[in-house]
Order: structure tokens, then C-alpha cells, then sequence
């Protein structure tokens, strides 16, 4: 099998959404001051690659601990979105169950402003025929799937479908399918949560 490393790498440079807090890490001990190594950690729950849960936009949504952790492993699709013809072939392929992830071609776009001034990253049909398919978890690798109002992260959401943001190298399991595990922090009252992603493919 070959396994993949499908997170953004974290360190003080991460993109962070327009308006959050940059992140913080500090040394707080070494091996040569007290005999250890140990930084202090400060992000928001909505940091690098993480789960958005339906809590983060509707009012009384299903926080993402109360999700089982089944939702964050199964069987999996990465469809290429940049062209129409590719995407709705794609689509096709798609199985109820599935963990489904998107090449959109935008992880290289910098900063909201610059993201607003294009199309979503799938539009309302898509999203309604996935949610229709039963898919149990979304990705992508934009810094977020839309703009305000959010109608496609809500209509996820109304679904009880989480949606992974700030994925990477999906260049390398595009139009393939593959068993994926996106396991998010264990926090309490999750709104979202930083998660570590990987694809495991069948040689």
C-alpha cells in the first residue's frame, strides 16, 4: 500500500482566514534550560487542514464530538473540480458512504478577497446531489468552499455532513479511489477542529 499526507504543514507562516488571529508557537522549554523541549500552541479551531462541524453556522447544529469517529474514516474519491465535463464524470463515480474530495485548483489562492472574486468551489447542485447521494464527509483544498452567505457550507451542514478545508496534495490521489482518515481533534463543543489527513492506496 502507499499512504499519503493529505494536511497542510503548520508553523508560524499557515494561511490563516481573513480576520482570525495569526498562530502562535512558542518555545516554552529546551533540552539545555530544563531537560526537555516543549512550545506552547495557540490556533484557531479553524487553523490549517481542519473539520467544520454543523454547529460553526447553525444555530443548534451537531457539534463535531458528537459525530462517531467512524464519520472520519472510510472509503473515499478525489474528483478533479476544475472543469465542468471532469466534475460531473466524477460525480458519477461517487458511492453512498463516501468520503468525497476536491481538487479545486485554488489551495494557492491567498487570502479571502482574492478567493470571493471567483466561482464557489462546487455550486448548490452539487452540493444537494451529494448530500442526496449520502455522502458522510466533504474536502477540499480551498481555504474555505464559499463565500458569505455560505449557502453550500449550510446546505452541507443541514445535512450533517463535515466538511475538511485546506487539504494538500490532492494532485497525488486525484480520479482515484482510496481509503482516507481525517481524524479531528477530540475537543469538546467542537465547532471545528485541526485534523491530520491521510489516503492509504491499494498498489
Amino acid at each position: 500500500m502507499k499512504v499519503i499526507d493529505l494536511t497542510t504543514l503548520i508553523d508560524e507562516n499557515t494561511e490563516v482566514f481573513p480576520g482570525d488571529a495569526k498562530p502562535e508557537i512558542t518555545v516554552v522549554s529546551t533540552i539545555k534550560e530544563k531537560g526537555w523541549n516543549e512550545k506552547q500552541l495557540k490556533f484557531g479551531s479553524h487553523f490549517a487542514t481542519h473539520i467544520d462541524a454543523p454547529f460553526h453556522m447553525i444555530e443548534g447544529g451537531k457539534k463535531l464530538d458528537e459525530f462517531p469517529v467512524e464519520t472520519f474514516f472510510g472509503k473515499a474519491i478525489c474528483i478533479d473540480a476544475r472543469k465542468k465535463e471532469i466534475l460531473e464524470d466524477g460525480l458519477k463515480r461517487v458511492k453512498r458512504g463516501d468520503i468525497v474530495l476536491f481538487l479545486t485548483g485554488k489551495s494557492g489562492v491567498r487570502g479571502y478577497e482574492d478567493f470571493i472574486k471567483r466561482e464557489p468551489t462546487i455550486g448548490t447542485e452539487t452540493a444537494q446531489s451529494l448530500a442526496k447521494k449520502g455522502v458522510k464527509m466533504v474536502g477540499f483544498d480551498s481555504l474555505t468552499v464559499d463565500a458569505e452567505p455560505f449557502a453550500i457550507h449550510k446546505l452541507f451542514f443541514s445535512n450533517n455532513i463535515p466538511i475538511v478545508e485546506n487539504l494538500a496534495n490532492l494532485e497525488t490521489v486525484v480520479g482515484k479511489r482510496f481509503d482516507c482518515f481525517a481524524l479531528p481533534l477530540k475537543l469538546a463543543n467542537a465547532d471545528a477542529a485541526p485534523c491530520r489527513v491521510i489516503a492509504i492506496l491499494k498498489r
